[in-house]
């Protein structure tokens, strides 16, 4: 069981830890939230805690627990531009159904 990151979200990431000074890496959590039940949750972390599993992923890394795990394990995030918006993309293939605004996702 593993989450990742593409070249262009660890360039985002590594910039906004340089940028607020520092930290370990990005934890990545499920939360029950929206129209499809699930959101994703995303903080920069200072340090990890019992409970977090960790990766490494293009010098990154990821820390997530182990209850949220099962619903984003083979997940990659990415960096992405759409129009004039940028941000994370969840390319998550346990997710069977998203709503309409994608904020939420159901497994």
């Amino acid at each position: 069981m593993s989450i990742s990151v593409t070249p262009k979200a660890a360039k985002q990431i590594q910039k906004a830890l340089a940028q607020r000074g520092g930290g370990v890496g990005l934890r990545v959590a499920i939360k029950t939230s929206g129209c499809s039940g699930y959101a994703y949750a995303l903080e920069f972390a200072d340090a990890a805690v019992p409970e977090d599993l960790q990766f490494e992923s293009e010098g990154v890394q990821l820390l997530v627990s182990a209850t949220s795990l099962p619903m984003i394990d083979g997940t990659q995030l990415d960096w992405v531009r759409e129009g004039l918006n940028e941000g994370f993309k969840f390319n998550n293939p346990n997710a069977s159904a998203t709503c309409g605004c994608g904020e939420s996702f159901k497994v």
